[in-house]
């Protein structure tokens, strides 16, 4: 019986080369792959490990679709007032889209990412899971909640049942070159982090408005709507005598409405762009936890599909800054349920 297939998405990091590493003691016969999405991107690094390892390697130049499906809508969505996830939707557009479909056309099995998180066929339902990594600090799932039924079937999540220090020790054992490689932390176009700079760069120009408190009265002014986001209470360049945070910004008046910490909770979000991993949208309200952001812990919450498609989520306790363009992500234990972009 011959070898089952995979094409390894790699970036030059140790996750992903852990990952082809792991699979092949396994037993696949894997290849490596790396996506060009930026101008001038190098793929030094993979290829050296994809080599090391003896693995062929694939550069797929995809750096027209990144552009129009992740960093033009990262842009449209600050100006239209709104917080954007840049990795969800490269996710959702790159490498579970365009990536895939080159390993299958390539007629690969499977594609298999560095991933912490985990796939798991549950045989009496008939439906595939997403479920949470081991290693809950180090925890994924957050950013993978859009993918389907037919993803999940080829796709491949091998360092999710390891640790961080596991999955380094591994790499160091096998030789491999970027073994104690520092994680990036920054998205991949905004190096620096100057986010705002990668907008002006980008031809979005800044209009500088007001801040208004709660009952519209002016505080002072801001510098351009993009420059901030909910909860923010830091560089905002203005002196009350006591400490503010951004509560809300209005793209028609261009204002930036700015109180206490005390009024940025919230217990009901409604979301848009909903996806079920099961493929199979609830008939009434189910119980689970949320969160909405990355790095939050979720919370007990009521979930309702709403008629047009759309999710309501109830929290049991209010929940802080909640943020127009960022995703909530519904678990049942370890499996995620689902999710969707938040209005």
């Amino acid at each position: 019986m011959s070898k089952k297939k995979v094409l390894v998405a790699m970036s030059g990091g140790v996750d992903s080369s852990a990952a082809a590493l792991l699979l092949q003691e396994q037993g696949y016969e894997c290849d490596g792959a790396m996506l060009k999405l930026l101008d001038g991107a190098g793929a030094e690094e993979a290829r050296a490990v994809a080599v090391g390892l003896g693995m062929k390697f694939y550069v797929f130049d995809e750096t027209e679709r990144f552009r129009r499906d992740v960093t033009d809508r990262f842009v449209a969505e600050y100006c239209a007032g709104r917080t954007p996830n840049p990795c969800i939707d490269c996710n959702r557009c790159l490498k579970f889209g365009a990536l895939l479909d080159r390993a299958l056309e390539l007629g690969y099995d499977y594609l298999a990412t560095g991933h912490y998180a985990r796939v798991e066929y549950d045989g009496a339902a008939g439906k595939y899971r997403l479920l949470r990594c081991a290693d809950r600090r180090k925890d994924q799932s957050y950013v993978l909640y859009q993918l389907k039924q037919h993803q999940l079937s080829r796709l491949l999540l091998p360092v999710g049942e390891f640790d961080k220090p596991a999955i380094r020790e591994q790499a160091r054992r096998a030789g491999l070159r970027n073994a104690d490689k520092a994680d990036s932390q920054d998205i991949c176009f905004v190096p620096d982090g100057d986010y705002v700079g990668f907008l002006r760069r980008s031809g979005v120009e800044l209009t500088p408005g007001d801040f208004v408190d709660e009952n519209g009265a002016v505080l002072g002014r801001h510098r351009g709507l993009p420059c901030y986001t909910i909860g923010q209470g830091k560089g905002l360049g203005i002196s009350l005598g006591r400490h503010v945070y951004v509560l809300d910004k209005d793209p028609a008046a261009n204002t930036v409405t700015l109180g206490d910490n005390d009024r940025l909770f919230r217990r009901t979000l409604t979301a848009c762009a909903v996806n079920w991993i099961s493929g199979v949208t609830p008939t009434a309200p189910i119980r689970c936890t949320a969160k909405t952001r990355y790095s939050q812990t979720d919370t007990p919450a009521t979930a309702t599909p709403l008629p047009d498609g759309r999710l309501q989520v109830d929290f049991d306790e209010p929940q802080r800054a909640i943020t127009a363009g960022q995703a909530v992500v519904l678990y049942d234990g370890d499996a995620v349920l689902g999710g969707g972009t938040i209005e």
